[in-house]
């Protein structure tokens, strides 16, 4: 009789506690270590995981050139997402991920304060004395692609501040402690705190963006689903609606 009575207890204690019944998959952790101008739409994507595979998903977002650094040394993560090729080759070199897609592109824009009051019109207009521009740091992919359409427009920018992460630039244009700066057409679409610039085609610079699973990635299945959703319709359809091109 006591055992009986002690049954149903020990059930509501289980359910109480939050404990997962023997027949429900257990979740897993997944980390992405992603370039900063992909947060907003990884982190929708994330959260379709999220739902549908029982994934608990860890975002680490920062200049792509800090990424590989940080994941030289050790950092654990599942998935890498590169602003450039070049990043994701020095890791596949360093045999730290395996075979890597390009899953979508970007462009650059200029990013003028709100209203554009000072009538930036094009990549010349940054050299102009007394307008103070940003730019990322030529270590970061942003600030490569910035120097190189700098160079294809025959203009030299002598910037306020170096970056070490596109939306640092972001940041400081919306905030007005800079009267414009380089980023890509995905940080103006998304941020809606600053108005964008197009630069020319014959000036521009076309980012590809790989993505691969790392081989030391302790949730193999996870970052397959994660890397197989970005590559898949509803993936494609969250990048190209944040300002990023599909591939």
């Amino acid at each position: 009789m006591l055992r009986r009575a002690l049954a149903p207890v020990a059930l509501f204690l289980v359910a109480a506690c939050g404990l997962q019944s023997p027949g429900a998959p257990a979740r897993t952790a997944l980390t992405v270590f992603a370039a900063a101008s992909l947060q907003p739409a990884f982190d929708k994507i994330g959260k379709i995981l999220e739902t549908s595979q029982n994934v608990d998903m860890t975002f680490s977002y920062a200049g792509t050139q800090t990424l590989v650094a940080q994941l030289t040394q050790g950092a654990p993560a599942d998935v890498f997402a590169s602003a450039d090729t070049a990043h994701m080759a020095s890791l596949q070199s360093a045999g730290l991920v395996q075979e890597s897609q390009i899953f979508a592109h970007n462009r650059l824009q200029i990013a003028a304060a709100k209203g554009n009051p000072k009538g930036i019109r094009s990549l010349a207009d940054l050299a102009r004395p007394g307008l103070v521009a940003v730019l990322a740091d030529p270590s970061v992919p942003a600030g490569k692609y910035a120097q190189q359409a700098l160079a294809k427009a025959q203009v030299t920018v002598h910037p306020a501040s170096l970056e070490q992460q596109v939306t640092g630039v972001l940041s400081k244009v919306a905030l007005g402690e800079a009267d414009a700066g380089i980023v890509y057409v995905s940080d103006i679409v998304t941020s809606g705190k600053v108005d964008g610039v197009a630069i020319p085609d014959d000036q521009n610079v076309i980012a590809d963006y790989p993505i691969a699973i790392l081989k030391p990635a302790q949730n193999a299945s996870g970052a397959k689903a994660f890397v197989d959703l970005v590559l898949a319709a509803d993936g494609q359809a969250i990048l190209k609606a944040a300002g990023f091109g599909g591939v």
